[in-house]
């Protein structure tokens, strides 16, 4: 993944224009999670931070024509947002829970649930869209999944 304009995490504002590639996802995770955790974020949030990065960019990856994005991770207070702006006008598609032999789409909703929030909007010129999700810096809800936060990479 390719990358310019970057903003500092001492900030509380994160900022990296990057080209999503599959090699990269990894690098961005790690990325994430040094952030988060410079801000004081517990394990529990650091590893919902580093799964709702790998699903977000992956999407992008699968879904968006144009890879170009724009990472960006905000504190406010003791919450943290986690949003990837792209140029694709398509909004994804979250169901109810997907079925256990589905081979794909249960990545959000999975982010979803355990998020503390989550959303999906139209960038203010219509020439994109934003995904986010938020989760609190100090506990991530214990919605995280032991297995998960054990085992979460999907850099692979």
């Amino acid at each position: 993944m390719t990358s310019s304009m970057r903003a500092p995490c001492d900030q509380l504002v994160y900022g990296q224009s990057l080209m999503a590639d599959v090699r990269g996802i990894e690098k961005w995770r790690r990325e994430a999670a040094a952030v988060v955790q410079a801000w004081g974020a517990s394990a529990t949030a650091v590893e919902l931070v580093r799964l709702g990065v790998s699903e977000l960019l992956s999407n992008v990856l699968r879904h968006v024509g144009q890879r170009r994005c724009y990472l960006r991770i905000v504190r406010i207070g003791t919450e943290v947002t986690v949003q990837v702006f792209d140029r694709s006008r398509t909004m994804p598609m979250i169901g109810e829970a997907p079925d256990g032999e589905a081979e794909s789409g249960r990545g959000l909703w999975m982010l979803r649930e355990m998020a503390a929030g989550f959303g999906c909007e139209r960038t203010c010129h219509g020439d994109g869209k934003i995904v986010w999700f938020r989760c609190d810096l100090s506990d991530a809800g214990d919605k995280l999944p032991r297995s998960r936060a054990l085992n979460v990479n999907h850099a692979e």
